[in-house]
């Protein structure tokens, strides 16, 4: 009988994420996973949906967190491929044409930053807003993009140095 009981131990393991602990990453940072879905969707009410979203996901998947990373990276990863299916599913103007329109002119400085940060390949803006959005570190982005630390400090130079080409291209 004891290989039985054995056997189910090993098939359904007690890893995996609480309620409470999701609960505690979502109550901590629910405004940057909003800002950064936000800059990803372009739309305030939108990155509310995919927020909830992501997070209920989360919590109908979270005996799939296996804990070889963080849970708040988990939770980014989870958030920015919601967001990016929304992107996909919804199609819509770029965030940086509706920031553009939102401000009334593409000639403001915060403007013209949008319109070069919308240039910007997908997973080069992503990695750019959950730098300087959500202030996350090169380990927890790699998690949620589901790529090495070194990619991620390849892929932001490669986003700074076509910004910087952008932006002076721009002033000129």
């Amino acid at each position: 009988m004891s290989y039985v009981r054995d056997a189910l131990v090993k098939w359904r393991p007690e890893s995996g994420a609480s309620l409470q602990e999701i609960e505690a990453v979502y109550r901590a940072r629910g405004d940057d996973f909003r800002r950064v879905a936000a800059a990803i969707v372009g739309d305030r009410e939108l990155a509310l949906d995919v927020v909830q979203e992501a997070f209920a996901r989360a919590v109908r998947s979270r005996r799939d967190f296996r804990a070889d990373g963080s849970l708040d990276g988990w939770l980014w990863r989870t958030v920015v491929r919601t967001a990016s299916n929304a992107n996909r599913d919804h199609p819509r103007l770029i965030p940086g044409e509706r920031a553009g329109r939102a401000n009334g002119s593409a000639d403001d400085p915060e403007g013209r930053i949008r319109a070069a940060i919308a240039l910007l390949p997908e997973r080069q803006r992503t990695a750019l807003f959950l730098r300087f959005y959500a202030d996350l570190d090169y380990r927890a982005i790699a998690v949620a993009l589901g790529i090495s630390e070194g990619t991620v400090g390849s892929m932001l130079h490669a986003a700074r140095a076509t910004l910087r080409t952008l932006l002076e291209e721009a002033r000129t």
